[in-house]
């Protein structure tokens, strides 16, 4: 039999996100160990009630034929994201629907989440010691409501075995593509990736896909420093020329400066400048040797170097990811 993929659709689910495993493990042909050519899995999708309507987050609900007994039966859980966890999301704790399902699933079964689904696995236990991931924009409430979980909010997705999770939306995308990968190898998952026509596989993390602005300061002791560096990132800026614009001693400017930023001068003009170079890969046509000089890096390995350290890509591949040509806006 094809391994069977059982979807768990919850109420105030993403149409997108329920769908990423049909299309990509409902699409996967080829030849499994001992049969012939064929499906290689077999996609079900399930609720935690018996067969009926779920509501969705958009203008109509979908009927799900199968009920959470579906769950009995799966090799591979796959919980998409949804908009209504209710105390799954607000306190961290499954509802006795949810509950009842979980006790279905056989011991060994692979779990699966995509994006908020994520809180579901917690909730259940899953993630306990585990590294996960989550949507960027929930991370930090992620971790404090399960702190039991090592979360990272960077990458697309986590493979920790028999449990796995992703990022938001397209990240389940990733996974499924890599689940395939992993089951039955590149040239398998290649194919797939050509017929939905995605890349097989996308280079960095959530980092290159989050604005991360700086905590507003409270006080305004440092602000005329800060603007003062504002206006020449490009060009050589020392501790003690940002501590002279507001008349204060290096030690004090640099205490002062943490309490009202959050972060060191150093740590705050490295993302400043990294900031400067995103902007400039996305919205002009400079050379990165240029662009590394205009955002105070000096040298294009210097930039890289930043970039791949800040957003786990190099300026070439964020540039040709982020990057609208002429010929497209015009």
């Amino acid at each position: 039999m094809p391994h069977r993929v059982v979807v768990l659709a919850l109420d105030g689910l993403l149409p997108f996100e329920l769908g990423i495993p049909q299309r990509i493990f409902g699409r996967s042909f080829g030849a499994a160990p001992g049969r012939a050519a064929g499906k290689l899995y077999d996609v079900v999708t399930c609720s935690v009630r018996p067969p009926g309507p779920v509501r969705t987050d958009a203008d109509f609900s979908i009927l799900v034929e199968h009920g959470p007994e579906a769950l009995a039966t799966a090799d591979t859980v796959v919980v998409p994201a949804s908009y209504e966890l209710g105390p799954v999301f607000e306190e961290g704790r499954l509802t006795e629907e949810l509950t009842a399902a979980f006790a279905l699933v056989r011991p060994g079964t692979r779990m699966v989440s995509i994006c908020t689904g994520s809180y579901v696995l917690a909730a259940a236990g899953y993630l306990d010691g585990r590294p996960a991931t989550t949507h960027w924009s929930c991370a930090d409430h992620f971790q404090r409501t399960f702190p039991q979980v090592r979360v990272d909010p960077d990458v697309l997705f986590i493979d920790d075995g028999d449990v796995l999770t992703s990022a938001g939306v397209a990240a389940g995308i990733d996974l499924c593509l890599h689940l395939v990968r992993r089951d039955h190898g590149t040239a398998v998952a290649n194919e797939i990736a050509r017929r939905t026509v995605v890349p097989p596989h996308r280079d960095g993390g959530q980092a290159q896909y989050i604005q991360r602005p700086l905590p507003e300061p409270q006080f305004a002791s440092t602000t005329t420093a800060r603007s003062w560096a504002l206006a020449r990132l490009e060009r050589p800026i020392l501790l003690k020329d940002m501590a002279e614009q507001e008349a204060m001693s290096v030690r004090t400017f640099t205490r002062r400066f943490r309490e009202e930023v959050g972060v060191s001068p150093g740590q705050w003009l490295t993302r400043q400048r990294v900031e400067r170079a995103r902007h400039l890969l996305e919205s002009t046509d400079l050379s990165i040797d240029q662009v590394a000089r205009d955002a105070g890096f000096g040298t294009a390995t210097s930039l890289r170097q930043h970039l791949q350290a800040a957003l786990g890509v190099p300026p070439t591949v964020y540039r040709r990811t982020f990057r609208t040509s002429a010929e497209t806006t015009t």
